[in-house]
């Protein structure tokens, strides 16, 4: 395959890395810089300049996208994305990752287990918020830091209140979490790849560090991880809409605790940890998928009128509530069940004997009025635009 490595830093050793593993498995490498693009949309196909010239042909991208280019990084993906060129890393999912409210906020939607968070902007609630994740001590983070830094904490109440308040005063956004004492300044990396956890460390703070990142002098040591962890590490990295991704994991005394999806994961420090070839390993996915690209699915399946994608829940009591798919009258009425969720576990194009119970959520694509029809206590009626009031007009 022919493989484009979208980074600002050549040299780097994960980049080169990269780029060497690629290179031994006979594929076509090229590292790009990322701000040398120009989306073209001038064509009537989707298309992208390099360097003042029009890009070749390339059969998949490996985006390495740091903090201070998302937006413009993200632009240039979601166009690859627009040209069916394979990434592993869509450029939703590496918005939402770099977002940590968006991503705590989407994990939790899928009962991700994690720390009590909180997000407040008035003053009035900041020491209700920190009453509610769990009192002091609290640990406070920037919503776009990296490595540690914008990670405070916070071992009062009210040093707590005088922090944020500082943040807030600067137009910083932070969240406000739980302190997992039990955690000792240790954390776990795995490193996700397509639907498996292809190497793991631990992370130890140095000394009375809290923050394990290895930037932070933290140490590390390879560590097998048990099927709970693997699992929490593999769904966590899909539900953000990554193939490639470090999931960082709390030990909880309750299991794993989820703090962050990485989109861009470093790989020196897992590599020398557990001496596997974890770049081979991505980019042996890559070449194995390369000829399925990932896809909007709503934007691609809500392009004709009247038809769209929605998530139906089987509510307790309804009268369809263990009978199977095929006799419960959804498919008769032109929908398409495309997942069954039901807690943790999804069902892909679940068979018509698939029996339904209360709390199953169905993703389906159809006609948007007969969905609509089937969640009654949702439907309103299409309002009548109105003409504007006389007295509407503000004055000059």
């Amino acid at each position: 395959m022919k493989l484009a490595i979208l980074s600002r830093a050549p040299h780097s050793y994960s980049t080169g890395r990269l780029r060497s593993a690629a290179e031994q498995r006979g594929h076509r490498v090229k590292v790009l810089n990322t701000l040398r693009f120009a989306v073209d949309l001038t064509g009537p196909e989707p298309d992208l300049n390099y360097r003042g010239k029009p890009l070749s042909t390339y059969d998949a991208i490996l985006p390495r996208i740091g903090n201070s280019i998302t937006y413009f990084g993200t632009a240039v993906v979601r166009q690859f994305e627009q040209m069916d060129v394979f990434t592993p890393n869509t450029a939703n999912g590496i918005s939402n990752a770099r977002d940590k409210l968006r991503a705590t906020q989407i994990l939790s939607r899928h009962g991700i287990g994690m720390p009590a968070t909180a997000f407040v902007r008035n003053r009035a609630d900041v020491r209700p918020a920190i009453e509610r994740v769990g009192g002091a001590p609290v640990v406070i983070k920037l919503l776009e830091g990296t490595q540690g830094i914008g990670v405070i904490l916070a071992p009062q109440a009210k040093v707590a209140e005088a922090i944020i308040e500082t943040l807030h005063s600067t137009n910083q956004n932070v969240l406000i979490q739980q302190f997992i004492a039990e955690s000792r300044g240790r954390d776990i990396r795995a490193l996700v790849v397509g639907d498996r956890v292809v190497a793991a460390m631990r992370r130890t703070a140095d000394g009375d560090e809290f923050r394990s990142n290895v930037h932070r002098g933290g140490s590390v040591e390879p560590v097998s991880l048990s099927p709970e962890y693997e699992r929490t590490a593999v769904r966590s990295a899909q539900i953000m809409g990554l193939r490639v991704a470090g999931v960082d994991m709390l030990e909880g005394n309750d299991g794993p605790l989820v703090m962050e999806v990485n989109s861009s994961p470093g790989l020196e420090g897992i590599e020398r940890a557990t001496k596997l070839d974890v770049a081979g390993a991505i980019i042996d996915y890559i070449s194995n998928e390369v000829a399925f690209p990932d896809i909007d699915v709503r934007q691609r399946l809500s392009v004709s009128t009247g038809y769209g994608v929605a998530e139906l829940v089987v509510h307790a009591g309804a009268d369809i509530v263990g009978k199977p798919l095929g006799e419960a009258g959804i498919l008769d009425r032109d929908i398409t069940v495309l997942t069954l969720n039901r807690g943790t576990t999804v069902i892909p194009n679940p068979r018509r004997s698939q029996v339904l119970q209360a709390e199953d959520r169905l993703l389906c694509f159809g006609r948007m009025e007969e969905m609509r029809s089937m969640t009654p206590s949702r439907r309103r009626r299409r309002a009548a635009v109105r003409k504007l009031p006389k007295d509407a007009a503000p004055s000059d």
